[in-house]
């Protein structure tokens, strides 16, 4: 039993593991770009600590500013439910069946809330920029325009 071969310094390295960019990528909170895009992807919360936090990453940026503006949709669709379930609730007589169609439309609408929350995590982490529609056009614009 010999002792192993030493390294041959003429053989070349052998090629790094094939990983997409936003893996090796480290951001500003030492986060590789995908982890960091797809915590901020969180609605509200998670977008306003990683836009403040990331200074240099655009990917992590736009996802943040995304999630800050779907975030805010998502809030205010709740103030609005919340004002059309009282006035419902309100009418005499139809405002039982009015509130029961009401919370059938706002379950539904938070489902696709949901969907898309979880569409844009797993885009985010497997490093690829997806747009939500109508909003993330506008996040992209927000984060170009404010880029240092």
């Amino acid at each position: 039993m010999g002792m192993p071969d030493p390294i041959d310094p003429s053989q070349p390295p052998p090629p790094p593991s094939p990983q997409p960019e936003a893996n090796t990528k480290s951001t500003s909170t030492g986060l590789p770009s995908n982890w960091a895009a797809a915590i901020a992807c969180i609605p509200l919360i998670g977008g306003i600590i990683f836009y403040i936090l990331e200074k240099h990453d655009s990917f992590v940026r736009f996802y943040a500013m995304q999630s800050i503006i779907f975030g805010c949709a998502w809030f205010l669709f709740n103030i609005v439910s919340a004002v059309v379930h009282g006035v419902f609730g309100a009418i005499p007589g139809i405002g039982g069946i009015l509130v029961f169609f009401w919370a059938i439309i706002a379950a539904l609408v938070h489902l696709a809330f949901l969907v898309i929350m979880i569409i844009a995590i797993v885009k985010a982490f497997t490093g690829v920029r997806w747009d939500i529609p109508y909003i993330g056009p506008v996040a992209r614009k927000q984060v170009e325009g404010a880029t240092p």
